[in-house]
């Protein structure tokens, strides 16, 4: 018992002390932002990296994400709702879940784990206490690119996922259900808002702002060699997930009674 209590303390300081830990870097995120100009070059290469290198897998997932939803959508709707109204939940749905939190997750697995990896190699190789040493700020010239990158890749990724997966319940729906491409546009356009893509996209900033820094959180943290660049990325894919799934209800709450109201 006695062991069991001393295991949920340790968990309980371990967790208090990585919060700190992740304030502190956030800190020094928005400390070296106004220098943010002399790392241009590398931004723009994380941004490729974040954006084009993700694509593919959006694509697929989007896709196929906008046809389960109008497949799903007509299944329970049959008989009872006019058919125009899957275009109506494949646009909303899309739009203000779908495409924002899926991209996150998908995007999350394969950024998150990438900046943990990389980070997490150079940690345990030293390279990072040689910058240090050559008065090279690594928080400026490792962190701030990346975590700018994902701020602006993720929306950008998710605009694209939107389109996608729309076009996707649009195939499905002609193709599988039998639906006019009139009846699906007219419902798509029946109760769309600006406020449901703003809402989306101010989603996908936050999951951007997370997958970066978490994944740059466990790769400054890294300790252990091979095997510990493996739980650093590990441990920033799961971290990622999670905080996109809390926060995403987070800003729901906010979004739709505060600001969507």
């Amino acid at each position: 018992m006695r062991e069991r209590v001393a295991n949920i303390g340790m968990g309980a300081v371990r967790a208090v002390s990585e919060l700190g830990e992740l304030t502190l870097l956030i800190g020094q995120i928005f400390r070296v932002l106004p220098r943010l100009h002399k790392t241009v070059r590398l931004t723009v290469v994380q941004m490729f990296e974040m954006g084009v290198g993700s694509l593919p897998l959006v694509v697929v997932t989007s896709f196929f994400t906008g046809g389960v939803a109008a497949v799903q959508a007509a299944y329970q709707f049959q008989s009872w709702i006019p058919d125009r109204f899957v275009g109506s939940v494949v646009g909303r749905s899309v739009l203000i879940e779908l495409g924002p939190v899926l991209t996150g997750l998908v995007v999350g697995g394969r950024v998150g784990a990438s900046i943990a990896a990389e980070l997490g190699t150079m940690k345990v190789t030293e390279q990072i206490d040689a910058l240090e040493a050559l008065a090279i700020d690594s928080i400026r010239y490792l962190v701030l690119p990346r975590f700018v990158a994902g701020a602006i890749m993720i929306p950008v990724v998710t605009v694209f996922a939107d389109a996608l997966a729309i076009v996707g319940g649009w195939l499905a729906a002609v193709g599988s259900i039998g639906m006019t491409t009139q009846t699906f546009t007219s419902g798509l356009h029946l109760f769309f808002e600006m406020g449901d893509v703003w809402s989306g996209l101010i989603k996908s900033l936050v999951f951007g702002m997370i997958i970066a820094t978490m994944g740059c959180y466990y790769g400054l943290q890294t300790e252990g060699g091979a095997e510990g660049v493996g739980k650093a990325a590990t441990r920033a894919v799961v971290s990622s997930c999670l905080l996109i799934l809390i926060s995403d209800y987070i800003l729901a709450e906010f979004l739709f009674s505060w600001i969507f109201a």
